[in-house]
């Protein structure tokens, strides 16, 4: 498995989104940025106001470290940044939907690199 660094960096969620590309799930939104260098992928996770009170920010931003770790990192690319926002129903949406959403979001960013 790759050494993986967690983005924390105001700049590098920015350019994540001003420069990467998106895709949207029912579930789950992915943003993945290339990065020049070589090191190890990055993962950031972002949960809003809209998803509700600190509860279930909370909740959903524990279950996206949980999905980071078991299905994105061992797929992801060593020299992207990867950003999860959660979506209204990312806390509550049963765990098996979300690794399939997760995986969905993961394959179409593979068919768009190649």
């Amino acid at each position: 498995m790759p050494e993986v660094s967690i983005i924390t960096s105001r700049r590098d969620f920015v350019s994540a989104a001003r420069s990467g590309d998106k895709f949207v799930s029912a579930s789950l939104v992915m943003q993945v940025r290339s990065r020049p260098d070589t090191s190890g992928p990055r993962v950031g996770f972002t949960a809003t106001r809209k998803i509700g009170g600190a509860v279930q920010r909370n909740r959903a931003k524990r279950r996206m470290r949980a999905l980071a770790r078991d299905v994105l990192i061992p797929d992801a690319q060593s020299s992207c940044d990867y950003v999860l926002i959660a979506r209204h129903n990312t806390g509550k949406i049963s765990w098996q939907q979300l690794v399939s959403d997760c995986r969905s979001l993961l394959s179409r960013h593979r068919k768009k690199a190649n």
